[in-house]
């Protein structure tokens, strides 16, 4: 009797996917580099379920004497992809089926999602909204035609990057501070010396002074920028005109940039609860760092739009800069990470946190030209 054996090379082939995907999560788990862990993990739940939709969609192809393959790859699939974390859904254009027991749990459906929440079946929509909570959906198209999409909690993601952003400050820190005071210690010590000796060298004294109290002043710019943005107030919301508010930054940046031309655009909402001197600080990072961004254009412009979408604000500054790079792109908003040979690496760090404070967000929603969105949520507009 002889086995029909393509099932079986196409388990093994999805089998040493998996376990490639288990090593790689392993090395990265143990050299802290989480976006290759982020990676491997999801390529883990991806071959767990195409090795699912497989076996579920494929019908056992027969024996040479007529009977059937056995279907155990299926079950252990099966149950493989029924534990994985993360919820995952079949997709077509009209219905959406739920595949494991994270999903069945978001949706409370054993089968078909009815009805299937907005933009859920929209294959260009990359998130949706389901009992207020936003999802990023990442997708791969099954050889059956139909599309499997793994859901990613966006507020549980945004809240781990936080950890390892917090992670990554305390590392930077220990590390600026190491490298600012050893130079400190050394010239201080150069200092000690010179001042015993008899006469006293004042020249050589001054020379060493000056570079000391240069770093000193320095070190203490860096632990003020730091804990600026380490004990950020809670923010306290108030009603505040708008126009006024956009009057105010505009008039800061025809004196600070006068080169540059900044267009202003306010939609028509003439209040919103906010801090308004946090908010202010926010935007004007924004502002300062578009202006930066355009130095080298002949006709620099920048623009800053105040809008109502629905029931939230949306702060919006763009710039005809150089752009942003996908490699900056994915660190910008990263504490103390600049590219300009003056700059901290605090503002849009800080504007982030400004944003999120007021229960909402700050992203770079364009790369060249250059945008940047804060979005205030619903419940603050004031009465």
């Amino acid at each position: 009797m002889r086995l029909y054996h393509g099932r079986g090379w196409r388990a093994a082939g999805l089998g040493l996917a998996l376990l490639a995907s288990a090593i790689v999560a392993t090395f990265a788990w143990y050299t802290g580099r989480w976006g290759l862990l982020t990676g491997a993990v999801l390529a883990g739940i991806w071959t767990l379920a195409l090795a699912w939709w497989n076996a579920a969609l494929v019908p056992p192809r027969p024996l040479a004497d007529g009977g059937e393959a056995e279907d155990g790859d299926a079950a252990v699939h099966r149950l493989l992809l029924d534990a994985a974390p993360t919820p995952l859904l079949a997709l077509d254009r009209d219905t959406a089926r739920v595949l494991n027991r994270a999903a069945r749990a978001i949706f409370g459906a054993d089968d078909r999602i009815v009805p299937a929440p907005p933009g859920l079946l929209d294959p260009s929509a990359p998130t949706f909204r389901h009992e207020g909570r936003l999802w990023r959906i990442d997708r791969v198209e099954a050889s059956s035609g139909v599309t499997v999409a793994a859901l990613i909690d966006v507020e549980s993601e945004e809240l781990a990057a936080e950890a390892r952003a917090s992670a990554d400050l305390i590392e930077v820190l220990g590390h600026e501070l190491l490298n600012g005071l050893s130079p400190i210690v050394s010239l201080a010590e150069s200092a000690q010396t010179a001042a015993a000796q008899e006469p006293v060298d004042t020249a050589l004294l001054a020379e060493i002074l000056g570079p000391l109290a240069r770093r000193a002043e320095g070190l203490q710019r860096f632990a003020t920028d730091y804990r600026a943005l380490a004990r950020l107030p809670e923010p306290i919301l108030a009603p505040s005109s708008l126009d006024q508010f956009a009057r105010d930054l505009t008039q800061l940046f025809a004196q600070r940039w006068p080169a540059t031309t900044l267009t202003l655009d306010i939609g028509a909402v003439e209040q919103w609860r906010m801090d308004r001197d946090q908010l202010h600080q926010a935007v004007w990072a924004l502002l300062n760092n578009a202006a930066e961004a355009t130095s080298t254009t002949s006709e620099p412009r920048v623009s800053l739009s105040i809008e109502r979408e629905e029931n939230r604000l949306a702060i919006t500054v763009t710039d005809n800069g150089v752009g942003v790079d996908p490699e900056s792109a994915a660190l910008i908003f990263r504490p103390f990470h600049t590219t300009k040979p003056k700059g901290s690496g605090i503002g849009l760090s800080l504007a982030r946190q400004i944003a999120r404070g007021h229960g909402g967000s700050l992203e770079l929603t364009g790369a060249k030209p250059t945008a940047f969105r804060i979005s205030l949520p619903a419940g603050n507009p004031a009465d």
